[in-house]
């Protein structure tokens, strides 16, 4: 069926959101996208809430491929249906159609249960912005966290350049497809997080460039991450939309603070007021995360932060877990976990201010 899916999501006017309604058809009548492929349009009319020229298009696409369209997908390719899909995906009121990856597809468990961090911010980085994001990037790769950004001119680059340095694992969600190279020279850096790490698009090598496609990746970025540290932006940036949905999805959010006369860390520097946590060190923040998912359980090596590392990872999860606020009941069926055992977690977690509960016993995240 894989190659079915394939087919199916090409078809022009059939972006992410249409593609979702036909895979509900598909399951919720318990049938396969080659039976959906030889229905009528009047049938697919019936099932589909879409408007007429998006059937007229599905017709005539299904009209120049025949009964029998060729099945092959590429490589690179990452559908839906496939095992290795993250499902936070099903979660997002936008996610993609498809994934396009390239390098080690094992960083993609890590993605997919949010055990990465992310870390943005602008273009026009000061020498202090660049500074940090390589610190940031080598800080982390050393505690064995996978290290997003946009692999864009500034702090992207600046973070996957130390992520690089330390051996760590860079993963680049590009706003063009795998074989486009933007900017332009990047083309080294581009293929070195290839090699080392992950390059992952919604798009492909034959889209031309759109502005737009680089602020609908930052979705993405904020989906797979469990922190987002601002290095530093202005105060019109994809880093403040990144910030925001961030805050969205109950996912931390850090600020490197910058100077107070410089345009570029205006931005930022606002987040500061509102939502985020100060970062004045990258060595005392993976301290506080504790080691990431690849790197080998050493305590000796790496310092434990004010409790147990294995005590914070199980934090982390139940402060995934309850989102913008979810019951004790909520949390034990989501988690697995007996409430008693919860109960006593979540009391510990409200007495140093990361959780609070409010009327209707319902449990969420403190602001930062």
């Amino acid at each position: 069926m894989r190659g079915w899916w394939w087919v199916w999501s090409q078809c022009p006017g059939l972006g992410a959101v249409r593609f979702s309604d036909l895979r509900a058809v598909a399951r919720d009548r318990g049938i396969g996208p080659d039976v959906l492929w030889t229905w009528s349009e009047p049938r697919l009319a019936e099932a589909l809430p879409w408007p007429r020229s998006v059937l007229q298009a599905v017709e005539r696409y299904r009209c120049s491929l025949g009964r029998r369209p060729d099945l092959t997908v590429p490589d690179e390719v990452l559908l839906p249906c496939d095992a290795a899909w993250p499902g936070l995906f099903d979660r997002m009121a936008q996610p993609p159609k498809l994934l396009f990856r390239r390098g080690r597809l094992d960083l993609l468990d890590c993605l997919a249960s949010r055990q990465a961090v992310a870390v943005v911010g602008t273009r026009s980085a000061s020498p202090h912005g660049i500074r940090m994001a390589e610190e940031l990037g080598h800080a982390l790769a050393r505690s064995g966290w996978p290290v997003i950004s946009g692999l864009a001119e500034g702090i992207d680059a600046a973070v996957h350049e130390g992520c690089l340095q330390a051996d760590g694992a860079p993963v680049a969600v590009l706003g063009t497809g795998l074989d486009r190279v933007y900017p332009r020279h990047h083309g080294a850096l581009q293929k070195a997080v290839s090699h080392q790490g992950l390059l992952i698009s919604e798009r492909s090598s034959q889209d031309p460039v759109q502005r737009g496609h680089f602020a609908r990746r930052n979705r993405l970025i904020v989906a797979f991450a469990s922190a987002l540290v601002v290095v530093e932006c202005p105060e019109r940036s994809g880093a403040l939309i990144s910030a925001r949905l961030a805050e969205q999805r109950s996912c931390p959010v850090w600020v490197v603070p910058g100077d107070a006369l410089r345009w570029s860390a205006r931005g930022s520097n606002a987040l500061l007021q509102i939502q985020a946590a100060p970062l004045l060190s990258a060595d005392a923040f993976v301290r506080y995360l504790g080691p990431g998912p690849l790197l080998p359980h050493k305590p000796e090596q790496v310092p434990s932060p004010q409790h147990p590392h294995p005590e914070r990872a199980e934090q982390l999860k139940l402060l995934q877990a309850m989102a913008s606020g979810a019951s004790l009941e909520d949390l034990s069926s989501c988690l697995r976990q007996s409430p008693a055992a919860l109960a006593r977690r979540l009391l510990e977690m409200e007495r140093l201010g990361s959780v609070v509960c409010e009327s209707g016993y319902l449990w969420r995240p403190c602001r930062r």
